[in-house]
């Protein structure tokens, strides 16, 4: 059994922190069904693998809810759904009679999760943008990079998994267990703006709240400002970090470089602060990376290489962990994926299926609910299914 075993979930609207945040389910047990255009255009520039991801454990139906008939498929769809995750701007479920009102009067514990940039409310609700946009306003990206210089952007989609995908799951999974004890469903607003907010406050709420006072890019003490907290090239060019925040674990760190005289200097300020840095950066450039992460793995020291894609899916610890995993896809053949994140000892998630193909279980969906072979081909014949 797994965990969400029984749970159905439709996904609408495909971008990127609702896919994810379906595919985490699915990966975990549910029942997801993608409601796909009926006139999809193929996945190109190497996003075969990509799609063949995202969409893996999930069963796919071509509805164009344009038509009032697929919006009647949805509605007698609805009574066997638990969750709804969708990613339109505010309004455009509503005129697809896919909207919270509509389904939620349908089916009262429905759970409905609307992913945004900015969320249901609010001046910026209808307005577009991307991953870098939700940094750049929750002042993420304003801390990010050096001081001197254009801010860094991230290489990882920060505000699309972090502030989306992961609070939509959360909202969804706090919801389902709030339905045991009321028996209602509810909407689950989620708009990644607020989750980057959220990270930052979790950061620097404390200090920022009652002093006012917040650090400016480059000023931060885990930027890379501190010696003890950051980044050093090593002989072969390659990068090691460091992120030895106790002062026991930077007494073992200078010992394991054969600078003990450096212990007493670990929040050295000003000059000596550079004098410090200085003296370590020398110290990494006389190994190579790989020879400094195995010195300092037997010191007990916070040390990590700083490795490419390649290297992380290579890594022993990934690989242990299940985190490099190999899918048989029927035209791709088999892939290589990230495995499951979550672990569980009960109930584990598991890769059951890969990702269908655009409408590939639509007819399946349709004879379940009761339609019938004529009635499916006269769907299909007016391009309102595939």
């Amino acid at each position: 059994m797994q965990a969400l075993e029984g749970i159905r979930v439709i996904e609408m609207g495909s971008h990127l922190p609702g896919e994810y945040c379906t595919m985490l389910l699915a990966d975990l047990g549910a029942d997801v069904i993608r409601i796909d255009n009926p006139n999809p255009r193929r996945p190109e520039g190497g996003r075969e693998a990509f799609y063949a991801l995202i969409n893996r454990n999930k069963r796919s139906m071509g509805l164009d809810l344009k038509h009032p008939e697929a919006q009647e498929i949805l509605h007698r769809l609805i009574p066997s759904v638990d969750v709804m995750v969708e990613c339109n701007r505010p309004g455009v479920n509503r005129r697809l009679g896919a909207d919270y009102a509509t389904l939620s009067a349908i089916n009262p514990r429905l759970i409905y999760c609307a992913i945004t940039g900015y969320g249901q409310q609010g001046p910026y609700r209808m307005l577009p943008g991307h991953d870098v946009n939700y940094i750049a306003l929750g002042g993420v990206l304003g801390l990010t990079g050096a001081a001197v210089g254009a801010p860094a952007v991230p290489g990882v989609n920060v505000a699309d998994l972090g502030g989306g995908t992961m609070y939509g799951l959360l909202g969804i999974l706090t919801a389902l267990v709030a339905r045991e004890k009321t028996g209602r469903g509810q909407m689950v607003d989620v708009a990644m703006l607020d989750g980057v907010v959220a990270w930052l406050e979790a950061v620097h709420g404390s200090g920022f709240f009652s002093t006012g006072a917040a650090p400016g890019r480059g000023q931060w003490r885990l930027s890379g400002v501190y010696p003890f907290y950051g980044t050093y090239e090593c002989a072969d060019g390659e990068y090691i970090s460091l992120g030895v925040l106790e002062p026991w674990f930077w007494s073992n760190l200078c010992r394991a470089l054969g600078r003990e005289d450096l212990i007493p200097h670990m929040d050295a300020e000003g000059p000596q602060r550079e004098t410090v840095k200085e003296a370590l950066s020398q110290a990494f450039r006389t190994r190579s990376r790989n020879e400094w992460f195995a010195i300092l793995r037997k010191a007990d020291v916070e040390s990590a290489p700083v490795n490419s894609m390649a290297e992380t899916f290579a890594d022993p610890q990934v690989r242990v962990r299940a985190m490099a995993t190999e899918v048989e896809h029927p035209t791709l053949g088999r892939l290589r994926q990230p495995g499951l994140p979550v672990k569980l000892s009960d109930t584990p998630g598991a890769i059951r299926r890969p990702a269908p193909h655009s409408g590939q279980d639509t007819e399946d969906i349709l004879t379940r609910l009761g339609y019938d072979a004529a009635q499916v081909a006269a769907l299909r014949a007016a391009h309102i299914i595939r």
